[in-house]
């Protein structure tokens, strides 16, 4: 196989996740340590992960450019929560373990 074939094949499974946080409001302590939080869960499926300054507010994750996660929409994220929609794009067979069975109990509780 030659080099251009591996680079095509280590592209078509590049999983980039992207946290965009406001400089102004001093995110950045929250987007390291969800970034942290990401990379250590998904540490083999995982190829990229950068943290890009914002303004305004700003908090979103995105996954190969699709967001996953709005401030502005959803609030802050909890951990939780993030790695499952990471784990929906990049991992669907993954299991979070204990994170799984938190949100499982939670939609049980909601369920009439």
């Amino acid at each position: 196989m030659t080099d251009d074939q591996w680079i095509d094949i280590e592209l078509s499974d590049a999983q980039r996740v992207e946290i965009e946080y406001c400089t102004q409001c001093r995110w950045l302590p929250r987007a390291a340590w969800l970034a942290q939080e990401l990379l250590t869960t998904f540490e083999t499926e995982l190829t990229e992960l950068a943290l890009k300054p914002g303004k305004g507010g700003v908090f979103v994750v995105r996954v190969n450019d699709e967001v996953v996660w709005d401030r502005r929409e959803q609030g802050f994220p909890e951990p939780t929560a993030v790695k499952q929609a990471v784990r929906d794009r990049v991992a669907p067979d993954k299991s979070l373990g204990h994170s799984d069975k938190a949100v499982q109990e939670e939609q049980e509780d909601v369920s009439p």
